[in-house]
């Protein structure tokens, strides 16, 4: 193997997480509900529209335009997600948007902090890494449960890198 293929110890990656927003309605159920909305609101428009009252008619059009919008708004945010990784010597953090920009963030490990802000009711609400005079919020999008679990594995990977062996 070529020294160029070798990976040093310190640097394979000790944590590794995507982070993804939680969507509850799959592109199956999705396409399901746009056709019986669809559906619906034609068959309701169009008897509206045979009857005379055009307006109505109209606002039935209007109302599953806005539920389709409204769908893909939200099927767009979701294609965010956060990407973290931590070895011994970097600690970094890749935030992609909707739109595929990309942003990272790193720091030393041996100097970042974590922060994990609690509510007695809800549990996290929000975290942070802060470290060489920067900050960056990490997982904002992650419901409560999700945010304590990457919590915990994320703080013991930190306590990981920071050991020496």
């Amino acid at each position: 193997m070529s020294e160029g293929n070798l990976v040093r110890a310190d640097e394979k990656p000790i944590f590794l997480a995507e982070l993804v927003p939680y969507r509850s309605l799959g592109r199956k159920g999705f396409r399901i509900l746009i056709l019986l909305t669809g559906a619906l609101c034609a068959v309701q428009g169009g008897f509206f529209l045979a009857t005379g009252a055009w307006p109505i008619g109209l606002f039935f059009g209007l109302d599953f335009i806005l539920l389709y919008g409204a769908f893909w708004l939200n099927y767009r945010a979701a294609r965010a997600r956060e990407e973290v990784e931590v070895s011994r010597t970097n600690l970094s953090i890749r935030k992609f948007s909707p739109s595929g920009r990309m942003t990272e963030h790193r720091f030393n490990p041996f100097w970042a902090r974590f922060f994990v802000k609690r509510h007695s009711e809800i549990g996290i609400v929000s975290m942070a890494v802060a470290g060489e005079g920067r900050r960056t919020d990490i997982g904002s999008f992650l419901n409560p449960d999700d945010r304590e679990s990457f919590a915990r594995a994320f703080k013991g990977a930190l306590a990981t890198a920071k050991r020496r062996i």
